[in-house]
């Protein structure tokens, strides 16, 4: 089987003909072909340590073994989710005219959004 280095293609360079023969397993369908690498020496896939993500899903009871991708999914989770709180709350802090994060601002945006209500009472 031969390898295919994939180079990255900008999205005026797709052909929808052969993107599609791909999809349906044309001529092409037997070589493999690696997705483009977004990632080079020094970056990071997690901004959280995974090590230390792994350690903490390891205290519940429940779990005796995590992979590697499930530990690489919770961190990504919790990124997504910290970002999200994190924007819905600035928009609180800007709304008095400040530039850094309070607690009154999550505060007020676990309270004002619904989908931070299991949240409601945490901070206490």
């Amino acid at each position: 089987m031969a390898a295919v280095v994939a180079t990255p293609v900008s999205p005026t360079e797709l052909d929808p003909d052969r993107i599609e023969e791909e999809i349906r397993g044309g001529p092409d369908a037997e070589e493999e072909v690696a997705p483009p690498q977004t990632t080079g020496p020094g970056t990071r896939l997690s901004k959280l340590p995974l090590a230390r993500i792994k350690a903490l899903m390891k205290t519940d009871p429940d779990v005796s073994l995590a992979s590697q991708e499930s530990v690489f999914i919770i961190a990504k989770a919790t990124e997504l989710f910290v970002e999200m709180i994190a924007k819905d709350s600035l928009v609180y802090a800007q709304q008095g005219k400040r530039k850094t994060l309070q607690r009154k601002d999550l505060d007020n945006a676990i309270e004002a959004i619904d989908e931070f209500a299991f949240l409601e009472g945490t901070l206490d």
